[in-house]
């Protein structure tokens, strides 16, 4: 079992992300260590996706790792992205670094209800988790983990239902459980009965 970095509840070892917050995993590429940040706090390695760090387990237990292998593990840490848990403050705003490795910013709003959420890598929308909950718990039809953002390097940002109760539609068309669904600018999510629109930059 390994210890989540964001609500400190044990997990599976190897999980991609938090069972019980949302916060996706990155893995110590040199002593394994679970954290959220670029470089590992204990040792000062670098942080890879639990994929990466499953593929490249074999070579860093190796006591010889060749520069090519070292220059694979920095590239691969380039390409994935460190996600962050990040407070919600007093007008319901959730801000996350922009533009951060280069996926575009993304931003969930609702005008009237005060909503302004910057999407966050694989984080879960959610009435009980996910770094969201405190400004999608008054809203008694989202469910406890509605859904999740997810942003791809070959489609861009994607939403997934899953399997919430009241269903997640985007442009008014419902969302299929677990199959992602390419956004775009202008678009307007809707969460149970909260709309939200996207805006990318």
């Amino acid at each position: 079992m390994i210890i989540c970095p964001t609500c400190r509840e044990e997990i599976d070892e190897g999980s991609h992300f938090c069972d019980q917050c949302g916060q996706a995993l990155l893995y110590c590429s040199n002593c394994g260590r679970v954290d959220t940040g670029r470089r590992c706090t204990q040792c000062g390695g670098l942080m890879v996706s639990a994929d990466q760090y499953g593929n490249a387990k074999p070579s860093l237990m190796s006591s010889v790792t060749s520069s090519t292998h070292v220059t694979n593990m920095q590239n691969a840490t380039n390409v994935g992205m460190p996600i962050q848990r990040v407070p919600t403050i007093a007008n319901q705003s959730i801000q996350s670094p922009q533009g951060h490795g280069g996926i575009p910013v993304m931003t969930l709003i609702n005008p009237k209800l005060n909503i302004r959420v910057i999407g966050i890598n694989g984080a879960v929308i959610g009435r009980r988790q996910g770094p969201y909950h405190d400004i999608f718990q008054q809203f008694m039809y989202v469910s406890g983990v509605h859904a999740q953002l997810l942003y791809q390097y070959n489609t861009g940002w994607n939403i997934i239902d899953k399997h919430s109760s009241n269903g997640t539609k985007l442009n008014n068309k419902p969302l299929t459980p677990d199959v992602p669904a390419k956004i775009k600018n202008g678009d307007i999510i809707t969460v149970a009965n909260v709309n939200l629109q996207v805006s990318i930059n």
